[in-house]
């Protein structure tokens, strides 16, 4: 389920936008201040939905913020002033979308759903490290050469992925590639990696001591 942070202080509003977004099967997270949801960039939303007039910290410093943290997740600007002036701003900010209050919460979701569609489709291709990982040819490239992945190996990188930037236990491993009822040993998880770290040595995969592994994107 995608994540979604939104940061409004206009309570009425707020309940109707969460409601259409949760409705449109969105995960919703709602901020009323702008610097609390400043100290929640890091948890790396797939898109955020910013009003410009905020308190604690306006819409302007926020999405400076968020841009110089995690550029490539979209940000979608809210305004009730000047929406011209506000829209031209924000775009240079780097806003990908724009909406002048007041507006249907339905375009809103439908202008959502663009801008996940398309991000998604950017994410076919990413980078893991120095190499390029092709979801949809389940290979790596290494400069020209491409490198075939085993079906484990494959859904054990989607995971740790999903995961990035977190440790993730042998057991957690385990449970989403071998499936709950796998009762083998857990040095699969340490054997497939390890034959994955052979054909991609530069992968930037590190080794939780005792409990598991830590993709670092």
């Amino acid at each position: 389920m995608k994540r979604i942070f939104l940061v409004e202080d206009e309570i009425s509003l707020c309940n109707l936008l969460i409601s259409y977004l949760r409705d449109a099967g969105y995960d919703v997270r709602v901020f009323s201040d702008g610097l609390e949801a400043k100290n929640s960039i890091n948890e790396k939303p797939d898109l955020w939905i910013l009003d410009i007039m905020l308190p604690g910290m306006d819409g302007y410093s926020l999405i400076r913020e968020i841009k110089n943290y995690t550029p490539n997740v979209p940000v979608i600007f809210m305004s009730a002033r000047s929406a011209e002036l506000d829209r031209v701003i924000g775009l240079e900010m780097g806003s990908d979308d724009y909406l002048p209050k007041p507006f249907l919460p339905r375009e809103l979701v439908l202008r959502v759903n663009r801008l996940l569609k398309e991000q998604t489709k950017q994410e076919e291709v990413m980078k893991l490290g120095k190499y390029d990982f092709n979801r949809q040819k389940r290979s790596i490239i290494d400069e020209n050469e491409e490198i075939a992945l085993t079906v484990k190996e494959y859904d054990i990188l989607e995971f740790l992925i999903a995961n990035k930037e977190n440790a993730v236990s042998r057991t957690a491993i385990i449970d989403a590639v071998w499936g709950t009822d796998y009762f083998g040993s857990e040095r699969v998880v340490d054997d497939t990696l390890r034959r994955l770290r052979k054909k991609v040595p530069d992968l930037p995969l590190e080794s939780a001591y005792g409990y598991g592994y830590i993709l670092k994107i």
